[in-house]
């Protein structure tokens, strides 16, 4: 699998492509499966429905690498959290994590509960040939986190920074619990069939630096240092979200470096390029304009010279842009990418 060996830095005919998001609402055939599921909630918990829109992206596409349609919200719904998705909102929990007992209340150990994500993972590997790869994934603990705290998406995480002043041991004991039961997930994920892993931390950037080393990172590098030493022939991304400013900071057990479009990929390959593969980074607004979209893929593909470097958005896909362009934009990848070989 091309997407594999240049996630271990092994040369490639060509740097290889898949997108955040690239099974999702600018495809009219997304769409129309997602009509066939109650809400989103089960549109994951429906292993035909979930597996034909895994591979979506493959056929539709032609990329790389397929990742597992699930959502990062599953593992805090499992641990007895009551989950909706409204429309116009976004994810909504009934209740947070506020307290003690509210901690003491969550389930743990919930990993066989997510069969129907595993299940997914292994219809989806029986279904797609043997050069593309499956990638599987979590969101990270300080991410669950503050969704838990929260209750929902938020623009400034005051619950959760408050926590994270005023009763740290609190935030504490709830990320090391999501770390480990973050370590299961994957660990059956791979066992499933997935062929990588990715931990997205989201909302890597509320946080500053010392504090993110603290309560975000250091529990990322705990899930990926168990994850290597158990499955060391699994590669590992890591999406810490906005931390650019700080990346020559993270060090780690994982091969892969996501990196978002808010530094440039210049930047990005002088501060962490020895040390990680790195993965993106496209503005993805640049799919609505062919030309820019080419301008922007030039630009990342002169810099990265097909070493070192999976080709990717620096966020995900956004529901109005244009199909034509995201199936050109994998053209164009392989097609400039192998000049440089």
């Amino acid at each position: 699998m091309v997407f594999i060996q240049a996630c271990f830095r092994q040369s490639t005919p060509y740097t290889p492509i898949w997108m955040m998001r690239q099974a999702g609402r600018y495809l009219i055939e997304y769409k129309q499966v997602r009509s066939q599921a109650k809400n989103f909630l089960d549109l994951c918990m429906r292993v035909d429905l979930a597996t034909e829109i895994t591979l979506q992206p493959i056929t539709l596409l032609d990329v790389d690498a397929a990742i597992l349609f699930s959502d990062i919200l599953v593992i805090p719904y499992e641990m007895g959290l009551e989950l909706e998705f409204i429309q116009g909102f976004g994810p909504k929990f009934q209740r947070c994590i506020d307290s003690a007992d509210s901690l003491r209340s969550l389930k743990t150990g919930i990993q066989h509960s997510l069969s129907y994500v595993y299940n997914t993972i292994s219809c989806a590997r029986q279904q797609l040939s043997a050069d593309k790869a499956l990638i599987g994934f979590s969101g990270a603990p300080w991410t669950l986190a503050t969704y838990m705290i929260e209750g929902h998406g938020t623009k400034n995480y005051h619950k959760s920074k408050k926590m994270l002043y005023t009763n740290p041991s609190l935030l504490d004991k709830l990320l090391q619990i999501l770390s480990n039961e973050i370590k299961q997930y994957l660990s059956l994920q791979i066992q499933a069939g997935v062929n990588a892993v990715m931990l997205f931390d989201s909302w890597a950037n509320a946080l500053e630096m010392s504090q993110y080393l603290a309560f975000g990172w250091k529990y990322l590098q705990d899930i990926t240092s168990y994850i290597k030493r158990e499955y060391p022939h699994i590669p590992i991304i890591v999406f810490p979200r906005g931390v650019g400013a700080y990346l020559e900071n993270l060090y780690g057990e994982f091969d892969v470096l996501g990196i978002d479009w808010q530094i440039s990929m210049q930047e990005a390959k002088h501060k962490v390029g020895h040390r990680f593969v790195l993965q993106g980074n496209l503005e993805p607004a640049r799919l609505y304009d062919y030309d820019s979209m080419q301008q922007g893929v030039k630009e990342i593909l002169n810099i990265m010279q097909n070493k070192g470097h999976i080709f990717n958005l620096g966020h995900g896909m956004i529901e109005d842009l244009p199909r034509e362009n995201a199936v050109a934009l994998v053209k164009i990848v392989r097609e400039l990418s192998s000049q440089f070989n």
